[in-house]
């Protein structure tokens, strides 16, 4: 299990956009790969395991691969790197897979979804989980589940499966007495509980924001709302779909997944539905960040044209008295009084006291 970070997360980089026309004018089922991860020739590593033993390995891809007869132990193969399309088309040879299901596998822009065959079950998901540097990766990943293997496709080595790995290391575990099924739900499981950890790094970014927005808004938040509104779209048409894989699953009248491991993929159900309804409510809640800064904005802008109203409303009677005052007419007795100036400034003090109170009576200042 990889160790959760501390906020802020942000996306990882990693390169450009795949392209998608690599594909136009071939057949349907052509191994073409299509994403933007650095080309690399694949590696298998195997793991075979039963209650008694377990035997880890790095297999080559070749001729001789015998990966369609049943094992008599459970078997399973991860393959890092999906940009080798030798290697990936010989594996779907010798595998015996459609060749609409590898071209999905080499395909990092799939949707999560999940589909079923005579001899084996096929579920495409996104691994999110955050690295060592607080950003989030997103990993495309590809599951099949044959009688006593679990095939594994994936990106780059990092992965999410620390704590399966662990868990097969231990003689008294029950993923050691059970058969691929219940590997393949655990994989699923470990990628699900990872969506937890990216929520929560949602949840504390949004209430920073909320917080900015409440003391020192500044105009670059507006990006930064901006921006998580875009990252939770992207988390969403990642997690969202898997609600419905799972519960084909569980509904699947394929003999591969037993009765038993129904009911733990039923805790995943639980897990897929609660991480829909926070993904909504945080959804909801980041298109309301943009309202409530415009309102505090507004709100900010109306204190300041308050203050210069009531200032105003202060000196335009003195302003008025003023230019009263300040009229050339010779014919203004009290200008020859002796007192006058300082009468009149203290008629003005006056009006400015008076004004003041009576404008705190009001709680305009």
């Amino acid at each position: 299990m990889k160790k959760q970070k501390k906020f802020p997360f942000q996306f990882i980089k990693t390169g450009p956009k795949s392209q998608r026309s690599s594909k136009l004018g071939k057949a349907p089922g052509t191994v073409t790969y299509i994403g933007h991860r650095k080309e690399e020739k694949s590696r298998v590593n195997l793991i075979t395991y039963d209650d008694s033993e377990l035997i880890k390995q790095q297999v080559e891809v070749t001729e001789n691969m015998d990966i369609r007869t049943p094992p008599l132990k459970t078997q399973w193969f991860t393959v890092i790197g999906l940009s080798d399309e030798v290697s990936m088309g010989r594996l779907a040879s010798l595998s015996g897979l459609n060749p609409l299901v590898m071209e999905d596998i080499v395909n990092t822009e799939s949707r999560p979804k999940v589909e079923e065959y005579d001899d084996h079950i096929f579920v495409v998901l996104k691994m999110l989980y955050p690295n060592g540097s607080d950003q989030i990766v997103k990993e495309h990943i590809a599951l099949i589940l044959q009688p006593g293997r679990v095939f594994l496709y994936q990106e780059i080595e990092d992965d999410v499966f620390d704590g399966v790995r662990g868990r097969l290391e231990q003689h008294s575990g029950r993923i050691r007495s059970r058969g691929s099924d219940y590997l393949f739900f655990a994989l699923i499981d470990a990628v699900v509980d990872h969506y937890f950890i990216i929520l929560e790094a949602l949840e504390m970014k949004l209430e920073s924001l909320e917080r900015v927005i409440y003391t020192d808004p500044k105009p670059e938040t507006v990006y930064e709302i901006q921006q998580l509104r875009n990252d939770i779209l992207k988390i969403r048409k990642w997690m969202a779909p898997v609600r419905e894989l799972v519960m084909r699953l569980i509904e699947t009248e394929s003999e591969l997944i037993s009765k038993d491991t129904r009911v733990f993929l039923r805790d995943i159900l639980d897990h897929s539905i609660e991480i829909n309804e926070t993904l909504h409510i945080q959804r909801e809640m980041a298109f309301g960040l943009m309202e409530l800064y415009m309102s505090h904005v507004s709100n900010k802008m109306n204190q300041v044209m308050k203050v210069l109203t009531i200032m105003a409303s202060i000196f335009i009677p003195l302003t008025f008295i003023a230019g009263i005052y300040g009229m050339n007419f010779k014919n203004m007795p009290e200008l020859e009084w002796h007192y006058g100036y300082f009468g009149i400034l203290g008629i003005m003090f006056l009006v400015f006291i008076l004004l003041v109170l009576y404008f705190k009576r009001k709680d305009w200042l």
